[in-house]
């Protein structure tokens, strides 16, 4: 699969090759929280306003907490009042994927992380200019990286 990454110098490259990742449960337990397995593994739900990443304000990169892709920036995270972090876009429209989600009788589009289907959220159409969007991100699913340690995500196969 095509992906968008960061490279040593802690800018954002690509598209580039990138291999799935696909782990077992108890692999997926020995790496994750309960509660980070349970979300992002199980498509789960934070409760509203308890994620450690909703009120964050600094600049940088949140990426998949299962296999590390970047999957969006601070310059698109908005206030939506919602109880989860929001963003108008992904860091790369490569690097999500959505499915329409039927669950509790509900018709909604589910956000996935394109590498290793890790379970973000959902996506509205409800957000502001310029996208109009609303990717509604449970905290748990996310890892952040400060502006200053971008290079710290470099992948192997950013040139």
């Amino acid at each position: 699969m095509l992906v968008k990454v960061f490279n040593a110098r802690g800018e954002l490259t690509g598209p580039v090759e990138s291999p799935r990742v696909v782990k077992s449960d108890a692999e997926w337990r020995a790496q994750l929280t309960p509660t980070q397995f349970e979300i992002a593994r199980g498509k789960g739900t934070e409760r509203p306003f308890c994620g450690i990443l909703l009120d964050n304000k600094q600049e940088g990169v949140y990426s998949c907490v299962c296999c590390g892709l970047p999957l969006f920036a601070s310059s698109s995270k908005f206030h939506s009042g919602t109880g989860w972090p929001s963003f108008f876009q992904p860091v790369a429209e490569e690097n999500v994927t959505i499915h329409e989600d039927r669950s509790y009788g509900m018709r909604r589009t589910e956000i996935l992380c394109v590498r290793c289907d890790g379970h973000l959220g959902h996506v509205f159409e409800d957000g502001p200019p310029p996208t109009g969007l609303r990717y509604c991100v449970n905290s748990d699913s996310l890892h952040f990286t400060p502006a200053p340690e971008l290079a710290s995500l470099a992948d192997p196969a950013a040139p």
